[in-house]
């Protein structure tokens, strides 16, 4: 029996999580899946209830470690270096004002990704809705450049 909504992005990754990506089964965005009619009962239940919890609309995750990413980046350029990996390596400057830079956004990058991982689990646990890009990057926490 074809699925009877449109299949996302996120949909691969959801047969691989419930052990079904090697299902002899193709599908297309549109919802249409082939191959269910041949599966056994078991696999036939087990799809269905993918297809069920399905949402189509959902971001993949890398899609959030991108942003994150580029707003980590975006953040350092902000301040004149070419990214945040740059701005890291600052750290042991001998510049005491870059080090300083260096060190802040170091600790401002890490509670950017323990804050992003952290709710990022909580989706994946059921705890939270899988928010948009720009509501998980209006949730990060402020960087706050030393003086």
């Amino acid at each position: 029996m074809p699925a009877l909504k449109p299949l996302g992005q996120t949909f691969a990754s959801e047969l691989t999580e419930a052990g079904l990506l090697t299902l002899p089964i193709t599908w297309g965005p549109d919802g249409q899946i082939s191959g269910v009619e041949a599966l056994p009962e078991n696999d036939r239940l087990a799809l269905d209830a993918v297809v069920a919890a399905h949402d189509a609309e959902a971001v993949p995750l890398n899609d959030y470690r991108r942003a994150i990413q580029a707003h980590v980046d975006a953040t350092a350029q902000a301040r004149q270096y070419d990214s945040g990996i740059t701005c890291a390596s600052y750290v042991g400057s001998t510049v005491s004002a870059w080090a300083a830079e260096a060190q802040a956004f170091v600790a401002w990058r890490d509670k950017v990704w323990d804050y992003a991982y952290g709710e990022l689990a909580k989706v994946g646990a059921g705890e939270r809705e899988r928010p948009t890009i720009e509501t998980i990057l209006a949730e990060l926490p402020a960087m706050s450049w030393p003086s």
